[in-house]
């Protein structure tokens, strides 16, 4: 498989493991790597912190074990040079629940760097960038509102 495919194959990955409600996959892609919030000036790196992360914001149902959620992710491009990569990408956040409407919660933007060691590719940073926040109620453990851009 080339490396645009494998880079590629990551950055859907992650969406299926948060759909999923694997949060302990999630953040096995981060095991050598990073998530940043540019706009709140964080940064949570390796595997146990960005476990705890989505552990403490991410909603899970216990009748599924999932956040009823659907990220897609889109607009795709990747550049590689020898073995480092950067991707810019957007998602959308979908979610439906018994008692909440099929409806976007949230959409933005990543821009992901990879690294490639021993012959695979891993996520070496994923910054994560907020464009439209709708009712995310359903899906996050805090309240938006409390987020500040500064």
């Amino acid at each position: 498989m080339d490396s645009y495919r494998e880079i590629e194959n990551l950055i859907y990955r992650y969406a299926e493991h948060i759909d999923a409600g694997d949060l302990e996959g999630a953040a096995e892609l981060f095991r050598h790597g990073a998530i940043l919030s540019p706009a709140h000036n964080s940064r949570v790196e390796g595997y146990d912190k960005v476990l705890a992360l989505y552990r403490a914001a991410c909603r899970i149902y216990p009748d599924s074990g999932t956040p009823k959620t659907r990220h897609l992710t889109t607009n795709v491009l990747i550049e590689v040079e020898g073995d480092e990569a950067l991707a810019r990408s957007t998602y959308t956040v979908l979610q439906c629940t018994e008692s909440f409407p099929l409806q976007p919660v949230i959409t933005g933007r990543y821009h992901d760097t990879f690294a490639r060691r021993e012959g695979r590719w891993h996520f070496s940073e994923r910054a994560m960038y907020l464009d439209f926040i709708g009712d995310w109620t359903a899906h996050m453990l805090y309240d938006p509102n409390s987020l500040s851009s500064g």
